[in-house]
């Protein structure tokens, strides 16, 4: 290592490091001079648990505190309510208020930062802070966005549980007239249906069964009247006449009957209820005697009246048969009565099963709606609960600890910083110039390099020696590209400020996208 030679070749490139360090310090001293201050006013909230215990009355809003504030903020910094507030606040003015609207919404979101701490079993804070060159502007602005994130925070939440309470009222109101048009469906299928519904197909099928018993009767009852009209024709053929003791005996034989069933309906109310099948079926068998025995005498007293003028009155076998033939009649007139009711009775238990189904499945459609109702009504007397609490701010709530005052040193720029970084840059590109210099130099400068390159062993070495006016002319060409370099890099920062954009925004956009850059990165 020749250390004589490299000092020496610094000595001679040290016109360029001192011209380097100085562009760099220049352009330190002008931003550190010419950058506005940035003032960074900040605020406090705290994020309030529910006043009332869940187990008393619950909120329906459900959102964490977490999530609630970062739906605050992407609301907050949305395109509209940036520009309004750069508006009503006057954030932008003079050449500033000529901004586009995305460069004003773009350097807004850069400025305000919202921020969570604490949590778990610590509050949990919301830092709101806001950079501006003007201290009391950045106040300003900063309570402005507390107030913007309270006002947020209360509506979000009223109108959530708003839309809770709007959402079960129309529930309760659609199952309500759900059911009401249910009801109104199996009351109008019951009210078509009403003999054969499945209620009363036990008393139908004991009314089938009665009926059966009594057309079995009568059928009995006509055969035996067929018999004894067979007979007493046989008897009048035979004799010519009929013996007067059966006219009595036959009206004597159902005036026994009814007697008799009489006393055994007395005696059986005693012991059974009206409503009895056994009590209904006797009352039926005593009005269809009573029936009978009123037309027997009926029919004997038109024999009697019908007779004509001065004929001889009806014989005894002429009663008799007249007798027998209209309780044959009677009898088929009832049965065909009978008859008639057992088949509605078959038709009405046929469509008993069918029924029976489709009420069935009415009804467990009707229960399932009343349960959805209950449940709806449960839902929204909770959701009117809720909303109460909302209303009257008794949930979770979010309230300022801290709020912001003008501040009284800038945060922003670190001038000494500023300064120094400008020297220790154009310190390091200077060293950087030289080593460059020095590595695109080949040409051969000391004796080690001509054996190196070629092959000889040097005897002595004459240094390059300057002349007095080439001494000095190296002085004023170093003198001269120092004022220029320093006039065309001052000129240069007034034109870029003047003409297209201000040092300190260009200088803070600079930090800003180094910042997301680095975020970026690091996520």
């Amino acid at each position: 290592m020749d250390l004589n030679f490299y000092w020496r070749s610094f000595l001679r490139h040290l016109p360029w490091l001192i011209l380097v360090v100085i562009a760099g310090a220049t352009a330190g001293l002008y931003f550190a001079v010419t950058l506005p201050p940035v003032y960074e006013s900040s605020a406090r909230m705290i994020v309030e648990a529910e006043q009332i215990p869940d187990e008393l009355a619950a909120s329906t809003v459900r959102t964490n505190a977490g999530e609630q504030i970062s739906i605050i903020e992407q609301r907050i910094l949305t395109r509209e309510v940036l520009l309004e507030l750069a508006n009503r606040m006057a954030i932008y003015t003079g050449e500033d208020a000529q901004m586009p609207a995305s460069d004003k919404v773009a350097d807004l979101r850069d400025r305000i930062a919202i921020g969570l701490s604490g949590g778990g079993r610590n509050a949990m804070l919301v830092n709101v802070s806001f950079r501006d060159s003007d201290a009391q502007r950045a106040a300003r602005v900063t309570n402005e966005i507390v107030t913007l994130i309270l006002s947020e925070n209360v509506r979000m939440r009223t109108t959530v549980s708003g839309q809770t309470l709007e959402f079960f009222t129309q529930e309760v109101d659609r199952l309500g007239q759900e059911i009401s048009r249910l009801s109104a469906r199996m009351l109008s299928f019951q009210e078509q249906n009403l003999d054969a519904l499945p209620d009363s197909l036990d008393f139908r099928r004991t009314q089938q069964a009665s009926l059966q018993e009594r057309l079995t009767q009568l059928s009995r009852d006509e055969q035996s009247l067929k018999d004894r009209r067979a007979r007493l024709v046989d008897l009048f053929e035979n004799t010519g006449s009929v013996p007067d003791a059966d006219i009595g005996s036959a009206a004597t034989a159902e005036m026994q009957q009814l007697a008799q069933l009489r006393r055994e309906y007395a005696n059986a109310r005693v012991v059974l209820a009206e409503t009895n099948p056994r009590l209904e079926l006797m009352q039926a068998r005593i009005r269809a005697l009573e029936q009978t025995v009123a037309e027997q005498q009926a029919a004997a007293d038109r024999l009697g009246e019908n007779a004509p003028a001065g004929a001889a009155p009806p014989s005894p076998f002429e009663i008799q048969l007249a007798d027998i033939e209209s309780q044959i009649a009677e009898i088929k007139r009832r049965r065909e009565e009978l008859e008639i009711r057992m088949d509605d009775l078959a038709d009405t238990i046929g469509r008993t099963p069918g029924n029976s189904v489709t009420l069935d499945a009415m009804q467990r459609d009707y229960a399932n709606l009343q349960a959805q109702y209950n449940q709806a009504v449960a839902n929204q007397a909770r959701a009117e609960t809720g909303d109460m609490i909302e209303a009257l701010s008794k949930g979770q709530r979010i309230s300022i600890v801290e709020q912001a005052i003008a501040p009284r040193n800038p945060v922003s720029p670190n001038r000494p910083v500023l300064a120094a970084g400008g020297v220790a840059g154009g310190l390091v590109l200077g060293m950087a110039l030289i080593a460059l210099i020095e590595l695109l130099n080949g040409t051969v400068r000391r004796p080690s390099e001509i054996t190196a390159k070629l092959g000889i062993e040097a005897l002595a070495t004459v240094p390059y020696i300057y002349t007095y006016h080439q001494l000095r002319r190296r002085r004023r060409v170093l003198a001269v590209s120092v004022t220029v370099a320093v006039l065309l890099l001052g000129g240069g920062l007034w034109l870029v400020d003047s003409q297209v954009m201000p040092l300190g925004r260009a200088f803070e956009m600079v930090v800003a996208r180094a910042r997301n850059a680095l975020g970026a990165l690091q996520s």
